[in-house]
């Protein structure tokens, strides 16, 4: 069997190389000209992290990111909403990690490279569609090159060609009405120096963790996320040349000082950042179906989801997982990506959906919109149970709480 793998992120390197354990031949096509360190922080959590722990990939995740410790969820103003341990801290057998996307995507990188050999990936190959019979998958390239393979798995991101040949008349990406500015640079560590910080609410929110150990002592790379509802929920999408712009000071500092929190001198730490990014929160609506013969989707070709809840990356992981499994148990092959599509598909819709109501981070959204000005008595605000609901519902279906991790140990 030989796979073919268009995309070569995180979710497509992890496929490769959950393939390649379990001797499957795989080849990846990737359409950039060179893998870059692209992108700024992202959390990835224990139920994806233990899959790249079988794959021996922990002690080098220890080397380039953190280790996360606790997560609060707080108000514009600092008061402190929501509070939990995350990762081992929690209990769960494997830490969840914040890191660099662009430090993660190397890493796999060139896990593919050292244990797939040199070749592997081939970069400047756009893929642009595929055709297929009842044996073989052919892939086309931008530059009239072609490919085949006994399957095709769609791993090129959240404009995939593949997804749109399969679903030619989707209506397109969602927007939420959220523009989004993400940074990060070198600044003195708070807290343990491994704590995240989600504050705001429906309107302005920001997202603060460590992402990397700093080049002194008492510094990290600091990961920050400022985001702003600037249109209302439905609104047509910015352009997508507007995407992943550099952002402006006069643009974002208006919306920095939003923020009313002693953690951190907000306004110094996106003042001192070097260069920073903006971008409209998007996703797309759940497809009926993935998979078309010999040819699946995965990751954010399949299901792109708003960046609440530390989903999108680990999602992706799961999916790399369940498809390697389902392929080297035997059978056909379009049998075996059927069975990954009704094992994953309904996960991933139901973290789509609740992502869109907010996810975890629905619980302060609550709050500003019961209590904009503030609180002095939190339960007066939004009871203990109705905050657990919210936070432990979310883990629960996305598929890292406590007590799934307590299931898998016993």
């Amino acid at each position: 069997m030989k796979a073919m793998i268009a995309g070569a992120g995180i979710g497509g390197l992890t496929t490769a190389l959950m393939l390649h354990a379990r001797g499957i031949d795989c080849q990846l096509y990737e359409a950039a000209p060179a893998i870059r360190e692209l992108g700024v922080g992202i959390n990835v959590l224990p139920h994806a992290i233990r899959e790249l722990a079988e794959l021996g990939l922990l002690p080098t995740l220890d080397r380039i990111a953190i280790r996360t410790s606790d997560l609060f969820y707080m108000n514009r103003r600092g008061q402190e909403i929501w509070r939990e341990p995350r990762g081992v801290d929690a209990g769960h057998d494997v830490p969840q990690f914040s890191i660099h996307r662009g430090r993660l995507q190397a890493m796999l990188h060139d896990a593919v490279l050292d244990r797939l050999g040199p070749q592997a990936i081939l970069t400047g190959r756009r893929a642009t569609g595929f055709s297929q019979d009842s044996d073989r998958v052919t892939l086309a390239f931008e530059d009239g090159d072609a490919a085949q393979g006994d399957l095709l798995i769609g791993a090129d991101g959240v404009h995939s060609r593949i997804r749109a040949q399969i679903h030619p008349s989707e209506s397109g990406l969602k927007w939420n009405g959220v523009m989004m500015w993400r940074g990060a640079t070198e600044w003195p560590a708070f807290a343990d120096g491994r704590t995240m910080i989600v504050a705001g609410g429906f309107v302005y929110k920001l997202v603060l963790y460590p992402i990397a150990a700093g080049s002194m002592p008492g510094t990290v790379l600091m990961n920050w996320v400022i985001c702003y509802r600037a249109a209302q929920d439905g609104a047509r999408p910015p352009a997508r040349e507007d995407w992943n712009r550099r952002g402006t000071l006069e643009e974002l500092l208006p919306h920095v000082r939003a923020f009313d929190t002693d953690v951190i001198d907000l306004e110094a730490l996106v003042t001192a950042t070097p260069e920073f990014f903006e971008y409209p929160m998007c996703d797309r609506d759940p497809l009926p179906f993935w998979t078309d013969g010999r040819v699946t989707l995965l990751g954010d070709a399949a299901h792109p989801m708003y960046p609440v809840g530390s989903n999108g990356a680990s999602q992706a992981i799961l999916d790399a997982r369940a498809l390697a499994d389902l392929l080297v148990q035997g059978g056909d092959v379009p049998s075996a990506l059927a069975a990954y599509e009704a094992s994953r598909l309904p996960a991933t819709a139901q973290v789509v959906a609740l992502n869109r109501k907010g996810g975890p981070e629905g619980v302060i959204d609550e709050v500003e919109r019961r209590a904009p000005d503030g609180f002095a008595d939190l339960d007066a605000v939004i009871t203990p149970a109705e905050r657990h609901m919210i936070v432990r519902g979310y883990a629960a279906t996305a598929g890292f709480s406590q007590d799934q991790t307590r299931l898998r140990r016993a």
